[in-house]
């Protein structure tokens, strides 16, 4: 590598596959940077990343890309992060620096910031989800809604980081897995979690049939039954119950409210809604700040209400055992309202801990070092501080 200020021929690259794509993914304008360089003299410069907002650290697949590549390219790259893995990170704070040749840096800036801005977001939401509700387990079910596999890989690493962060500052239960075999890794699991999705219902035609299919099929395993197929998630978790006794009572047996924003849960309405949780929260209703909180507390869908509403149901029929897990919308904000009220939810099942506003995720290189001289553009300084 030629990083000294002297003009010299690019080293020949040791990966042509990963130079390809390195090429085909990178913004034009570093690719003919790094064609000047190479042309009329390479320097040693030092980068600074940083974000516009608070964050998690997360920045492990952008490390092993960048050490990926200063390995095919037989490059010296200086990594040094700021911050250890999962700390907290305010808006502005630089993330960590990379020092090294400019010629073989300045082409990978589009790259490993992509890696680095959607995980460290991702996680800052997984991290307030788990620290919310620290005694509710959660399980990461945001494949399906993630752009391709590398997006799946970089939020299932930053619900992992997101959920070490809060068990280390709260002792939180956190992400217990999730939901895809390719990256249950991340969540020390061996394959992915869970049991039925609606479809499964539909096939067997009622919600009783679906569990008892399941377990023929898996045997002592145990068992989450979506209850909102046919709008009878009372009527049809009292009869799975029912149907499995042994199971209930060994705490084997939960019951999944998945119910859209379409409609109440089975035997709630606006005023009933009220009711219950005047009782199991009194206060809930008067603290509420937007129509959006007042949803997630009394309105259609998974309410806090709708919750309350099926403890209390389970429990009157003897199945204080059996589990609640909750989905449909659990986002940061909608986790913070139910545990304003204390929602006794055992799981959240969540893709939407992923970054909302994607702005939010960019991260931001910049040169603060050429040749050991210090030199940032204008109203950047504050990237130096650290230096």
């Amino acid at each position: 590598m030629n990083d000294s200020g002297r003009k010299g021929k690019p080293e020949p690259a040791g990966d042509p596959a990963l130079e390809a794509k390195i090429a085909a993914e990178t913004d034009h304008y570093f690719k003919r940077t790094k064609q000047i360089v190479q042309r009329h003299g390479d320097m040693r410069v030092t980068y600074a990343l940083f974000m516009r907002r608070p964050v998690i650290f997360t920045p492990r697949l952008m490390v092993e890309w960048l050490e990926r590549v200063a390995a095919a390219r037989g490059a010296q790259i200086r990594i040094e992060p700021c911050f250890a893995e999962g700390a907290w990170v305010g808006a502005g704070e630089p993330l960590l620096y990379l020092t090294g040749s400019m010629a073989q840096l300045v082409d990978l800036e589009t790259v490993y910031l992509q890696k680095l801005g959607p995980p460290c977001v991702a996680a800052f939401n997984a991290y307030a989800m788990c620290c919310d509700l620290p005694k509710t387990a959660f399980l990461a079910m945001d494949a399906r809604h993630c752009a391709g596999a590398e997006m799946a890989e970089m939020m299932a690493y930053a619900a992992s980081v997101g959920s070490q962060a809060a068990k280390r500052d709260v002792g939180a239960i956190g992400f217990i897995g999730n939901a895809s075999d390719a990256t249950a890794h991340y969540f020390g699991k061996p394959g992915g979690l869970g049991t039925m999705p609606h479809a499964l219902i539909g096939y067997a035609g009622s919600t009783r049939r679906a569990a008892e299919l399941f377990r023929a099929t898996f045997p002592g395993e145990p068992m989450t039954v979506l209850v909102d197929y046919y709008g009878r998630e009372i009527s049809d978790s009292l009869e799975v119950c029912r149907a499995f006794p042994e199971m209930a009572a060994a705490g084997q047996l939960s019951v999944r409210l998945d119910t859209h924003g379409g409609r109440f849960v089975e035997g709630l309405d606006p005023a009933k809604s009220y009711e219950v949780l005047d009782r199991r929260a009194p206060n809930a209703v008067r603290q509420y700040r937007s129509e959006s909180e007042l949803r997630w507390l009394v309105g259609t869908g998974v309410s806090a209400a709708a919750i309350w509403h099926a403890r209390e149901q389970l429990d009157a029929a003897g199945f204080a055992k059996v589990k609640i897990v909750a989905s449909s919308g659990f986002n940061p904000a909608k986790c913070k309202v139910m545990a304003s009220v204390a929602a006794p939810i055992d799981l959240v099942g969540s893709g939407s801990y992923l970054p909302e506003n994607w702005s939010e995720t960019y991260a931001t290189a910049d040169i603060v070092a050429y040749d050991g001289r210090p030199s940032v553009k204008l109203g950047r300084e504050f990237l130096l501080a650290k230096r």
